[in-house]
């Protein structure tokens, strides 16, 4: 069933995003012996190989933000006819997305939960779409990140945990989300020091060399950090909120007195472009990052902290788009977790501003992240009732 119904979406254009423009053009710069972490689409260098994909892109001033088994996946697709690189790639990351199937199957199967649970996320047209119809390479590294989890809940000792890293490993080469998650399920494993050790000794593996070539920090991951926003469940409130507080002209006034009392004029004057309502909405969220990073070190359960790991870290994410569920559906579809289930129904609505012209806020996030909550809410007010119900007798 799985299967059947990604198959007419593999038809369809990628007409609601364009990044597999992104990743078939990042695939032919590899191919080329280019950089593409260094050299942006638009770079003079790689003005040879400009065509009709090349026109397609956006960002065109920003290097790639994919790590490198992304970019293999992407550089498969290059050594094909041009008309075949996008069909390719779709295909294999449908492929990759059916992996995700088939692991939850076995995952359900290891937990003692019902097989059927799978078909929530099998079965969803939004995950169809988003990976048969648009391509979206957000399904490889779900593939990986489930793997891990299914090899943390079957145990099997030293053997079981190097596995578990090296396929967490994985996910963070195909999208870097997963590095969340290496504390937690390092803990998990309940030999930390090996998964560990297979983790982060085969991402650095593989991202170092990238590091290398760029000097550093490769600048599509500092400007993705930086510029991009989207539709984020409290970014897009929060932002407006400190706009309206005038808090980056009361940190301009504070950073000046500063300057007066120590005389390290020169020293801050850095720091004023950086002083406007969206960075500092998203410095506030970066800590509240690190504090559901930290909180999910006291998950025992590899299954449910997962969901609430990366459900978390998309809650507090300046960026949504509807593929970035394909990192929480896996596990929340298991749980049953119907606010999450709910949001994919919903996420589709952000396509309207784009399609209709229709403002993003405070309309469509809030029909698309309104009822979730609502619903969240709900949950856990019955939840304390409950509790307090059971405490009483």
């Amino acid at each position: 069933m799985a299967l059947l119904l990604r198959l007419p979406f593999l038809a369809l254009p990628p007409t609601l995003s364009d990044d597999l423009w992104r990743y078939v053009w990042d695939g032919r710069v590899i191919a080329s012996g280019a950089n593409p972490w260094r050299l942006a689409p638009a770079a003079a260098e790689l003005a040879p190989l400009r065509d009709d994909v090349w026109r397609r892109l956006p960002h065109r001033e920003v290097p790639t933000v994919y790590p490198p088994l992304a970019m293999g996946a992407f550089s498969i697709a290059a050594s094909l006819p041009d008309a075949a690189e996008a069909p390719a790639l779709k295909a294999l990351l449908t492929a990759a997305d059916l992996g995700v199937c088939a692991l939850l199957l076995a995952l359900a199967r290891r937990r003692g939960l019902p097989a059927a649970r799978a078909a929530w996320y099998a079965w969803s047209p939004v995950v169809a779409l988003e990976v048969a119809g648009m391509g979206h390479v957000d399904a490889l590294g779900a593939a990986a990140a489930v793997g891990a989890v299914l090899l943390l809940v079957a145990g099997r000792g030293n053997t079981g945990a190097a596995a578990a890293g090296a396929a967490a490993a994985a996910g963070v080469l195909a999208k870097l989300a997963p590095a969340a998650a290496l504390p937690m399920w390092a803990r998990q494993s309940g030999r930390p020091g090996r998964f560990l050790a297979a983790a982060v000794g085969l991402a650095a593996l593989g991202l170092a060399p990238v590091a290398l070539s760029v000097g550093g920090v490769p600048p599509g991951f500092v400007a993705y950090g930086v510029s991009w926003e989207h539709a984020g469940a409290l970014f897009e409130p929060l932002w407006r909120l400190l706009d309206r507080a005038g808090a980056a002209p009361a940190l301009a006034g504070w950073l000046e007195r500063a300057e007066a009392a120590t005389g390290w004029y020169a020293a801050w004057d850095g720091v004023y472009p950086l002083l406007y309502p969206q960075l500092l909405a998203k410095a506030l969220l970066a800590v509240a990052a690190a504090a559901v990073v930290a909180r999910s070190l006291r998950e025992a359960d590899p299954v449910a902290g997962s969901r609430r790991l990366f459900g978390g870290l998309l809650v507090v994410s300046a960026t949504f788009y509807p593929w970035y569920l394909l990192w929480v559906l896996p596990f929340a579809a298991l749980g049953r977790s119907a606010p999450w289930l709910l949001l994919a129904a919903l996420s589709p609505l952000l396509y309207l501003p784009g399609l209709r012209g229709v403002p993003l806020y405070p309309g469509v996030w809030l029909a698309v992240w309104g009822p979730p909550a609502a619903l969240a809410a709900a949950q856990a007010l019955a939840v304390r009732r409950r509790s307090r119900t059971g405490g009483a007798r």
